[in-house]
């Protein structure tokens, strides 16, 4: 066979495609939600965080997972409950919103590392809860990939990901009553009511996304691929 090998190659490239273009349509239609309700984002966010924080705990009580990763993850989500301070404003210098970043690395690292180790799930301290027991060398008490996904997605990457839909860039941010902490100038009111400026937020996956989009149509046009949209005439 020749022609159905490419006509495969041709169908995962264009389902990556729309896969792709269907995660960002989706970024921006929650990032649009969380700008009109920013007080009930806030509040779904906050209850998120102590949600996981309580599974984490029952995880490591009932089903033996480490003490000392679980004690960082509930220090990372509380790191990250630290943003919602001006929510949905953030400072991208702000050494919280750094910190968070770097908390987010370190615990898909560690977790990682323990779900892949041979030995995670050996010996009376890591019995998940249950009896092992083996047969045919399979280890019963491994999990599968369904629940090592779920635990992943749902303690290591939920809240981060809600977190990168909802916060706005303080540098997107214009100067405005109330977003002295984003823009760091002081206006007083009459300033502000005198310029007219209102305050509008963009999200960090909007504000991402519509930079990959800028480039991808500006080198477009570097390329000769579509024309430029202003043309000027020397």
């Amino acid at each position: 066979m020749y022609i159905l090998p490419l006509l495969g190659y041709l169908g995962l490239a264009l389902g990556f495609s729309f896969l792709t273009l269907s995660i960002a349509s989706g970024l921006y239609y929650l990032s649009e939600l969380v700008e009109e309700h920013s007080v009930l984002s806030a509040k779904v966010l906050r209850r998120l965080i102590y949600a996981i924080i309580l599974i984490q705990f029952l995880l490591a009580a009932f089903d033996q997972f480490p003490w000392h990763l679980t004690a960082l993850g509930i220090i990372s989500h509380i790191c990250y409950m630290s943003n919602l301070r001006h929510f949905p404003i953030v400072k991208l210098s702000d050494p919280l919103f750094i910190l968070s970043c770097g908390l987010v690395l370190v615990n898909h690292w560690v977790w990682f590392r323990w779900f892949s180790s041979p030995n995670a799930f050996s010996g009376p301290a890591s019995r998940m809860g249950r009896d092992r027991y083996s047969y045919s060398g399979y280890n019963y008490n491994q999990p599968n990939f369904t629940e090592i996904a779920s635990y992943f997605g749902i303690c290591v990457w939920l809240v981060p990901f809600a977190l990168f839909v909802s916060l706005s860039a303080g540098e997107n941010v214009l100067p405005s009553m109330g977003s002295e902490y984003a823009t760091g100038q002081h206006m007083n009111s009459s300033q502000n009511i005198r310029k007219g400026h209102k305050r509008r937020n963009t999200g960090i996956a909007k504000a991402t996304i519509g930079g990959v989009q800028q480039w991808v149509g500006e080198t477009a046009a570097v390329m000769g691929l579509r024309k430029a949209d202003n043309v000027k005439n020397v």
